[in-house]
Formats: structure tokens, sequence, C-alpha cells
């Protein structure tokens, strides 16, 4: 127990202070990057103050990985350059031993991280986004042009030409209709398709409906019952209605149902889903890059560990990326895009631990 807290003792002051340096560069960062928007703008402080605190959480998700392998990095290193480390090696302290208490942290860090950015950070990115767009007075518009979907397991396709999201309005719309084996029953074509809340389908204006019956289609003007039909909501016809990576976890498996159910590709988003709950354990990955290397040299421990530790943990977020990026060209499966660099850095970090100076 008193290696426990020994261990604690030395780690969290280090952890603390780099997370506050790391966040406080990150928002510094970000200041800098959009100080003259602001400017120009001529935006208050008081409404720059409230858009970097909103940033702030998301900076913490980017600090916390660097804080720990830096943390670790400059503790292990300090033990090893002043011989403690080889004191309890003698006697018969193994470094997976006194460095459990930093693996099992830096797991419950990682559990942590996944719910703080699923119930903090998604919400205070958004308001972070809004409120940033409404001082530099950037509109976001949500209408979409050209559209095809495909909704009730491919038995309706709608294709129109414009969708305006502030009328909620379907400009030439085409609804091709078919039955369970895929055989056409019906197109319904309106120059105009009005969205009602209230009844919750599609009003057409002037819309013709031509039902297919013995090899002939046979014209006729769409009534109300036929509208009811037409249930496919506007958020369906939006221009990116929803960005998995700013979404919470369950509005994400929603979007990705609805992408799902409307026949659009949903590998990246579903990739970027599995991704949620694979980032996280980065934290964990670099304790243990931090304890594997640290003490690969005898000169300049401090110096060299974080250099290796720091270039091994570059390499994991190139391979992530290069993994996702796979994953959305349809190279690899979503689920192996996400925790494919997990894994591998994982089992790289178990073997650096197991060859490590004792």
């Amino acid at each position: 127990m008193k290696l426990v807290l020994y261990v604690y003792r030395l780690f969290f002051p280090l952890f603390i202070c780099s997370m506050i340096t790391f966040a406080f560069i990150l928002e510094l960062v970000d200041l800098m990057m959009n100080i003259w928007k602001y400017i120009f703008n001529m935006v208050p402080p008081a409404v720059v103050g409230s858009i970097m605190l909103n940033f702030l959480p998301k900076t913490f998700t980017w600090a916390l990985p660097m804080s720990v392998l830096f943390a670790s990095c400059f503790m292990l290193s300090a033990l090893y350059s002043r011989n403690e480390l080889t004191a309890l090696f003698a006697s018969g302290v193994s470094l997976i031993k006194f460095s459990f208490p930093l693996i099992a942290l830096s797991a419950l860090l990682s559990v942590a991280l996944f719910f703080f950015q699923d119930r903090v950070v998604v919400k205070t990115s958004v308001k972070y986004e809004d409120l940033k767009s409404a001082a530099l007075r950037e509109q976001k518009n949500k209408s979409n042009d050209h559209i095809v979907i495909m909704s009730g397991n491919g038995e309706k396709i709608y294709k129109a030409e414009y969708y305006d999201d502030e009328s909620q309005r379907l400009h030439r719309l085409y609804v091709v209709s078919r039955d369970e084996n895929r055989s056409l029953k019906s197109i319904i074509y309106a120059p105009l398709a009005i969205w009602s809340a209230e009844n919750g389908h599609w009003l057409t204006e002037n819309g013709i409906e031509y039902l297919y019956s013995g090899g002939e289609l046979k014209s006729g003007s769409v009534n109300t019952v036929d509208q009811m039909e037409l249930t496919e909501p506007p958020e369906t016809f939006r221009n990116n209605t929803v960005s998995v990576e700013s979404a919470t976890v369950a509005e994400s498996r929603a979007y990705i149902k609805r992408l799902q159910k409307a026949g659009l590709p949903f590998a990246e988003s579903l990739s970027q889903y599995y991704n949620k709950f694979a980032f996280p354990f980065v934290v964990l990955i670099v304790a243990f890059l931090s304890i594997g290397i640290s003490g690969k040299s005898q000169r300049n421990v401090f110096v060299i560990s974080l250099t290796l530790s720091l270039g091994m943990a570059v390499l994991f977020y190139i391979t992530q990326m290069i993994s996702m990026l796979m994953a959305k060209f349809g190279m690899l499966p979503p689920l192996m895009g996400a925790w494919f660099p997990v894994v591998l850095f994982i089992v790289i970090s178990v073997v650096l631990l197991k060859y490590s100076r004792t």
C-alpha cells in the first residue's frame, strides 16, 4: 500500500501541472487562430470568454493523453536516474508490480474519458460551435439538392431536385413504391411537397400518381390518403444532419440507423461511432508505452524516454488515421478500422514492458 501511495504522490503533481499547461496552450492556440475574426466582427470580450470556456472541456480530452505520457516518463526517468528503481528491483519488486497502480489509474482514466466525452464534451462543443458561428455571423445551411433517399427497407425511393430546410419543402419530388419482391407498384410525381408536422406526412401540390398494373402505368391525382404513405421526416433530406464525432453515442446510433434505413452510405459514420469507444484507450496505451520505454537508455533518460514515447504515440495516431480512412472507403470493416490500432499498440506496449529493464 505504501508503494501505491508513493507512486501516486509522485505522479499526480506532474499530471495536474501537465493538464493545466497543455489545456492552456490549446486554448491559446485556438484564440490566436480566431482572434483576428473576433476583432473584425467586434465580438465583445465576454462572448469570447464564453466561447473559450465552452472549448475548455475539449482541450482536456486532448491534454489527458499527453499529460499521462509526460508525467509517467518524467516520474520513471527520475526514479531510474536516482537508482530508486534499481533498489526496488534488487529487493524483488518487478517493474510490472511497481507500475501496476499507474496502469490501473490509466485504465480508469480511459473509462472516465469516454463518459466525459459523451456527457460533457459533446454538449459544450456544440455550444462552442453555435456561439462561435453566431459571434462571427456564420450561418449553417441545412438545405440540400439532388437527393436520393431509400426508406422502408427499400420499398420506397425518394428523389428530389432540392430540399428547402427553412420552409421544409421538397421541389420536383419523385417517389417510387415497390412491393416486398422489389417489383414496381407506383410512381408519384409532384412539383412541390410540403411537410405537415401536424399530420406527420408530406402534402403534394398538383401531385400525380402512376399505378403500375398489367405492365402499364395508369395516372391519377394524388389524394390525402395516398400522401399518408409519404412519412419520411424532413431530417432525412437535410445536408449533413448529424456529425457522429460531435454527437452522443445514443444520437450517433440513431443517426446510423436512419442512414441504413434510407439506403445511404454509413461505413464512415459507423467507424466513427466505434472510434468513440476505442479512442479513450489511448490513455492506457501511452501509459504502457512510457513504462515500457523508460529506462532503455543509461544517459539522458528523460529526454530519450519522452522522445521515444512521443514517437510511438504519433505512430499510433497515424495508424489510426490510416485505418479509419480504409474503413471509410470500405477497405476495412468499420469495427476493425476503429479498434485495430488500439489492439496493435496494446500488444506492442505489452511486449515492450516484458523486455524492459528490471
